[in-house]
């Protein structure tokens, strides 16, 4: 667990993260500061209480254990810097490393405590400050620049000569290295000796293992030539190049620290490095110690150096030891807070305070760029701090890489980034910040060194996309605040601050400040309370691409994809371009592409080739063309891109066929599976998922080239869209033809001119797809997938049986001469029957009650255009319904009662199952009708088809639903009043031509009258059927008139023909609805191209057949005046009244009137039609002057 310095207990491995304990609050002098500090690791054994020296311990003689190195004191006892041990140039990158977590978000400064004391120490010292400033996210490293020592290393390596030639230009002409001071070294010596003495006696002189052995057995994060190695999963692990880099390895990106410190001073949240040795021993758990020489009073400087390093640490309590030339004298004990108070060394605590928000507003504000790294400069004696932006200068030399913070920044950047990318719970939310840490790190890199690190950005820049979020997700997940590369405007980078918050350079300034970024121009300043206010908010957006689409955030996929592929395949030895002939891989060749177009029975083939392939990815053998090691890093990073690439196409593909942009879709789709070989041919074992996505492709591919077969019509636009190809495209196809061919799936994404091919590829595909599910055994994992790819299936199953069955229909219609039914005929129904099969038992495996009862359907009409086929095509006067037509039908009926059944009740689907009812219906009707206008004499008596035919026709009614409102009413309403016609048409001729038994022809009458009566009220209901409605009144008439015949009473026959005449009466809604049609018909003609106005679309959309019309209107005068002069004959014979005198002769007037009428009106012959029609209107509105308002006309 964390803890405070000084208690002792053991220390956790670096990159432990614990909720930090609270710190104390100290009180000092009156002014609060509030500072609190949690070990993060600490390398230190616990503390040993110090030894207390004696009076006049000579500290220049060398104790027995000087310079060997102890646990106790850490890297203070190995050299004679003692605590004050310059820090490395790197070294807050090496804690930024193990403490990953707190970098870019928690952390606002990563340092060794060192630079921070240094920093804090500005306004009160006269001394130098250089420092390397970086920023990662929120958090600024800071690491001490050595100006003399780099320049030293510059001589030597040619390193840093751009930055050389630039501080001597501008800061110091005549620079030249200082030399120390002996008094210095003689002041570190006695230091050394004096911790060495202090530490407690009887394991002084004892031997302990080295320091490098003591980081092994901690913290292996923190070794510097693995960076990274640590358990980054694939495929965020740290590259093992960088480990490889000739400047990483002498760097120092190591963590030499003895403790990792989270110190929150105030509102700051530090990362500090610390080496200052802790004792036990005093009135507190934990003290530290100190050297003083007793002639020389402690000043501010030293006063604030011992007091943050307490603080920092966590330590309550300081013992000072004082010495005349080496002679110990006495110790003291002072408590932390009492530091600021001391003779000679009073400072404010508060100050300080205000010069640590100062110094952190003024870097934030100013240090902006990611990436950068920035130069804090104030020369010796100088009140001037000056700010520097490095790259910027670099950038004006050849070659970046001339920087040495280059690489590790990067680094830095990276690894930040893969640990957001890990953190999968909250990772939404910082796709922004992660996405331009990686823009930023690739920035920095170069191709040619750093392959593997750009790879891996780009795919994590790649994977930041979600392809499967829906739209919504766009605007919502991410602030549409701006794309811009870099997470500040170019506007905010470019405002210079307010005289309040420190000012930038303006002409008023020595020439030599235009360099600098910023300039602090008083040291003074800093001590001034909130001074500078930190106006740049670091990230202001971190805005993620608003995507305005599914395209364009996968061409942005496709973009980083493509990036990767690029860096992994350059990094590929270049002999590896050209490999070697395998012995076992047999040489392709041409004309095996040819196949692709060889219609269905080579699709067999193909598909079984795909399949044994498929199965022998399974048994794990793979293959890469360009050389690639299985195992590297290449390896892996080109599968995880290929793949990645492979859902991106999917994704646009699955777009396009939304958009009906069909070409586009088989396009990407073939990408899609071109990308799917690659990633097969270069994988051993294919993972669940992977199958799983191969599956969704081959199904979407599917739906593809039926969706293309069935707009085919489009050809020409699909075939532009498909042959249409980005470079991007292309490059990226180039990357894959470096493993693998990409022609396992050729057979399932071309672009075909053949319906029958495409519905063909279409099925297979689906095939494919369920192939997949089965032998992966992915089907109990996926049942939803499963059961789509079933009912596809099903559905191309029915679509080929239709078109089979079209075909068929197709090849019906043109034999005419040939009697027999065709071998090409029968092999299309066996062809589509065979489909409707497969495709009834994928639905029935699937419980898919409705579309298996829609196939069931089409059998049905599949068997009924068999028994079409079958119909003789002789002479109507010969042809008779023959057997092979009643089995045909037969089994028609068998499947729609199955498809009933399949069905259960109405309620599952009632549109279907009023479909089904109704090619029921149809079929039991047609059937009958056969029957009936053919009838089987020579097979058959009369009486025998009469009853089959009776009782087809009941149930093609039951079958026939007139009572629900529904579109296909009146079409019911029809069939019924047909089929109601046919039957009273059939028992009238029964009954004409039947002699003898009597209780048979009353039964026949009785049928005739009732069928009659129906078959009126169902006319009657209709508006477009007066022709049918006349001719069953006829018939009715005719049917009163047999019956006339056969009385003798006069009374009798009167009665029948007032009968007679009353249905003739009640026609007149039928001659109304004609004359209406004719009126609109002639109005159309005047008006030539105009259309009709005057009539409603529902009244002129009968379309009377004309001759019809004239037959019918010809048997209406006819009967008519067969009917009026019979009744005038029998009326003026009869001498009996019928109703009074008065009565009778008024029907026998009106009668005479009429007939008349219609006597001269039959020998015109010059009338129109609409004129025949206007008179008989006439006519029969005189013979039934009272019954207008109950005519039973058609209303």
């Amino acid at each position: 667990m964390e803890q405070p310095c000084g208690a002792g207990a053991a220390a956790p491995l670096r990159g432990d993260t614990e909720e930090p304990k609270q710190g104390s609050v100290l009180f000092l002098g009156g002014n609060e500061v509030k500072s609190s500090a949690v070990v993060k690791y600490s390398s230190a054994p616990p503390q040993a209480a110090f030894a207390r020296l004696q009076e006049k311990t000579d500290l220049k003689l060398p104790p027995a254990n000087w310079l060997r190195e102890s646990a106790k004191l850490g890297p203070a006892g190995t050299t004679i810097l003692g605590n004050s041990k310059k820090s490395k140039p790197f070294s807050s990158f090496g804690m930024a490393y193990d403490f990953i977590d707190s970098v870019g978000n928690d952390v606002d400064v990563v340092s060794d405590s060192e630079n921070i004391k240094k920093l804090l120490k500005i306004p009160y010292s006269k001394s130098h400050v250089s420092m390397a400033v970086h920023r990662i996210g929120r958090t600024l490293l800071l690491d001490e620049l050595d100006i003399q020592e780099l320049f030293m290393r510059s001589s030597q390596t040619g390193d840093w000569t751009w930055l050389k030639e630039f501080y001597q230009r501008l800061i110091d002409q005549k620079w030249q290295r200082k030399k120390k001071s002996k008094e210095h070294w003689y002041q570190k010596a006695i230091l050394s000796k004096f911790l060495y003495y202090s530490i407690n006696g009887d394991g002084a002189a004892q031997p302990v293992p080295s320091t490098s052995k003591q980081h092994q057995e901690g913290p292996v994060a923190g070794e510097s030539d693995e960076a990274g190695r640590a358990s980054w999963p694939a495929p965020f692990e740290m590259p093992s190049s960088l480990s490889e880099d000739p400047g990483a390895s002498n760097q120092g990106l190591k963590n030499d620290f003895v403790r990792n410190i989270l110190w929150t001073f105030e509102d700051i949240h530090m990362l500090v490095g610390s080496n200052m040795p802790i004792f036990g021993g005093g009135r507190y758990p934990a003290v530290s110690l100190r050297l003083r020489d007793n002639n020389k009073p402690i000043n501010v400087l030293t006063g604030i150096d011992y007091w943050l390093d307490n603080l920092i640490c966590n330590v309550p309590e300081l013992v000072m030891c004082f010495h005349v030339n080496g002679i110990v004298q006495k110790y003291e004990m002072i408590k932390t807070e009492d530091i600021p108070n001391l003779e000679n060394s009073n400072f404010s605590t508060k100050v300080i305070k205000d010069i640590a928000q100062n110094i952190l507003s003024f870097l934030k504000s100013n240090c902006t760029k990611e990436g950068h790294t920035y130069w804090l400069f104030k020369a010796s004696g100088s009140d001037i701090v000056k700010l520097y932006d490095l790259t910027t200068l670099c950038e004006e030399t050849e070659d970046k890489y001339q920087n040495p913070f280059t690489m590790p920044v990067a680094i830095l950047l990276y690894k930040v980034a893969c640990n957001m990318m890990l953190k999968k719970n909250q990772n939404k939310k910082h796709y922004g910040t992660i996405r331009t840490l990686l823009l930023n790190c690739l920035k920095l890199l170069d191709n040619g060194r750093h392959p593997q690190i750009i790879a891996s950005a780009n795919y994590m820049l790649s994977e930041l996309f979600q392809l499967d979020e829906p739209k919504k997700e766009d605007s919502t997940d991410f602030p549409i605040n701006g794309n811009s590369d870099e997470s500040y405007s170019e506007e905010e980078e470019e405002m210079p601050d307010s005289d309040e918050n420190g000012s930038y350079s303006n002409s008023s300034d020595p020439p030599d400040d235009n360099k600098a970024v910023a300039i602090i121009k008083s040291v003074g300043e800093l001590s001034v309370p909130e001074k500078y206010k930190s106006v740049h908010r670091i990230r202001p957006s971190c805005a993620f691409p608003v995507c305005h689409g599914t395209e364009e955030r996968c061409r942005l996929v496709l973009n980083h994809v493509l990036e990767g592929l690029k860096s992994v395949d350059s990094s590929v030895k270049k002999e590896g371009d050209l490999p070697a002939a395998d012995p076992s891989t047999p040489i392709p060749l041409k004309y095996e592409d040819e196949s692709t177009s060889g219609g269905p029975e080579c699709l067999e083939k193909q598909m079984a080739l795909f399949l044994d392939k498929m199965g022998s990815f399974q048994k794990g053998k793979h293959s890469s063309q360009s050389g690639m090691i299985p195992g590297s890093w290449q390896y892996k990073m080109k599968l995880q891109l290929i793949l990645k690439s492979s859902k991106a196409y999917y994704v646009l593909s699955d777009a396009a066929m939304i958009l009906q942009k069909y070409g586009r879709a088989l396009r990407y789709i073939k990408l899609a599976l071109q990308c799917h070989d690659t990633y097969c041919c270069l994988c051993g074992s294919m993972l669940p998922e992977v199958l799983m996505f191969l599956c969704q492709c081959l199904t979407l591919c599917g739906d593809i080239q039926l969706m293309l077969a069935q707009n085919a019509n489009n050809r020409a636009a699909y075939l532009e869209e498909y042959n249409y190809q980005t470079k991007e495209d292309q490059e990226i196809l180039h990357s894959l033809h470096r493993e693998s061919r990409c022609q396992v799936f050729a057979w399932a994404t071309d672009l075909s001119t053949d319906l029958e091919y495409q519905l063909s590829v279409s099925c297979k595909c689906y095939e494919a797809a369920y192939e997949i599910l089965l032998f992966s055994n992915l089907k109990k994992e996926n049942p939803e997938q499963h059961i789509q790819v079933l009912k596809r299936m099903g559905n191309i199953r029915n679509e080929i049986g239709v078109f089979y069955m079209n075909q068929a229909a197709a090849v019906q219609t043109e034999r005419v001469v040939s009697k027999n039914v065709s071998t090409t005929e029968q092999q299309l129904w066996k062809k589509s029957f065979s489909c409707f099969e497969e495709g009834i038992q994928n639905f029935e495996s699937i419980d898919d009650a409705t579309n298996a009862a829609l196939l069931l359907c089409n059998t049905g009409r599949l068997m009924r255009i068999c028994a079409q086929a079958h119909c003789a095509a002789e002479g109507d006067f010969k042809r008779e319904f023959s057997p092979e037509e009643a089995l045909y039908y037969n089994k028609a009926i068998d499947y729609y009662l199955k498809a009933l059944r399949s069905l259960g009740k109405r309620d599952v689907h009632p549109a279907v199952w009023d479909s089904v009812n109704w090619e029921l219906s149809t079929t039991y009707f047609t059937m009958a009708t056969l029957q009936q206008d053919y009838a089987p004499l020579s097979r058959k008596a009369q009486e025998q088809i009469e009853k089959e035919v009776s009782e087809a026709m009941m149930k093609s009614l039951k079958y026939c639903d007139v009572d629900t409102v529904s579109e296909r009413q009146p079409l019911c309403q029809y069939r019924a009043a047909t089929i109601h016609h046919r039957l009273a048409s059939m028992y009238h001729s029964c009954l004409r031509n039947q002699v003898g038994d009597e209780h048979l022809r009353k039964q026949h009458r009785v049928l005739a009258d009732l069928h009659y009566s129906k078959a009126v009220r169902l006319f009657q209901l209709l508006k477009d059927a007066p022709c049918e409605f006349l001719r069953v009144q006829l018939e009715r008439v005719a049917f009163a008139e047999f019956q006339m015949a056969s009385q003798n009473s006069s009374a009798g026959k009167l009665k029948t023909l007032f009968g007679a005449l009353d249905i003739m009466t009640k026609t007149k809604g039928a001659f109304q609805l004609i004359r209406k049609e004719l009126v609109a018909e002639s109005e159309q003609i005047s008006k030539d191209k105009s259309p009709a106005e005057g009539v409603s679309p529902s009244d002129s959309s009968v379309g009377l057949n004309k001759e019809e019309v004239l037959k019918l209107l010809s048997i209406f005068e006819s009967r008519m005046s067969f009917l009026l002069l019979q009744s005038i004959k029998l009326l003026t014979s009869t001498k009996k009244k019928i109703g009074g005198i008065n009565e009778e002769e008024v029907v026998l007037k009106t009668n005479k009137q009429v007939y008349s009428l219609l006597l001269r009106a039959t020998a015109n012959k010059g009338l129109t039609l609409l004129e025949r029609t206007d008179l008989i209107l006439n006519l029969l509105e005189q013979l039934a002057p009272n019954s207008e308002g109950s005519n039973g006309g058609i209303q």
